[in-house]
């Protein structure tokens, strides 16, 4: 398990206490609350609550808390959103050693970032992309691609988001035409490629050094 690594290096490679773990995102919130640490670990697919929606939780109580985010994907939408939650760094579980995990704590932990190559480059590539998907789509459009990701129809989409079946129509019209795409099919395959899916395997928690 993931997890046994991380509680190996932070423990006994890095000498740093861990003061807890969690299985799911609740867990995590509930953990974070009560022992104030300097420093999380977190998986960005948990159940209960993903990633994302903890670093927004647990911000309203330590808002300059470290957060070192661990994902197994590394693609557009993600790297986007980690942006957003504004995390100290980012490492690759697919790709990054543990000589590299370990670089990562370090730095975070002394208050730098540490975001892994694969994280960079696509940052990078979205950054000077003049027609990248956050410089042409709303948040609401973006919302309704990850379920168009899931294969959803409009009236499921619309049912989920409470509104118009009409309305989710012209959003997903709207959203093909910005993205140069020529139809439903494409950009089914165009949200998958891209990180636009809510479906992701579970993750292996949150550790607390």
């Amino acid at each position: 398990m993931f997890r046994e690594v991380l509680r190996k290096v932070c423990a006994e490679d890095l000498r740093h206490e861990v003061v807890g773990e969690a299985e799911d995102g609740l867990q995590a919130v509930e953990v974070i609350t009560r022992t104030q640490p300097e420093l999380v670990l977190l998986d960005l697919h948990l159940p209960r609550l993903d990633g994302f929606q903890v670093i927004e939780r647990i911000r309203q109580v330590i808002p300059e808390i470290g957060v070192l985010v661990l994902s197994s994907h590394c693609d557009d939408y993600t790297v986007f959103r980690v942006e957003r939650a504004a995390v100290r760094g980012f490492v690759d579980k697919n790709t990054n050693s543990v000589a590299a995990l370990k670089q990562a704590i370090e730095a975070v932990a002394a208050g730098k970032p540490s975001f892994s190559a694969p994280f960079r480059r696509l940052r990078d590539l979205r950054h000077r992309d003049p027609n990248a998907f956050d410089k042409v789509l709303g948040n609401r459009e973006c919302t309704i691609l990850t379920l168009v990701g899931q294969s959803l129809r409009d009236v499921e989409i619309a049912r989920r988001l409470d509104i118009s079946e009409q309305t989710v129509a012209t959003h997903r019209l709207n959203i093909v035409r910005k993205l140069g795409l020529e139809n439903t099919t494409e950009l089914v395959r165009y949200a998958r490629e891209h990180g636009f899916t809510l479906v992701a395997p579970q993750g292996d928690g949150a550790m607390l050094p």
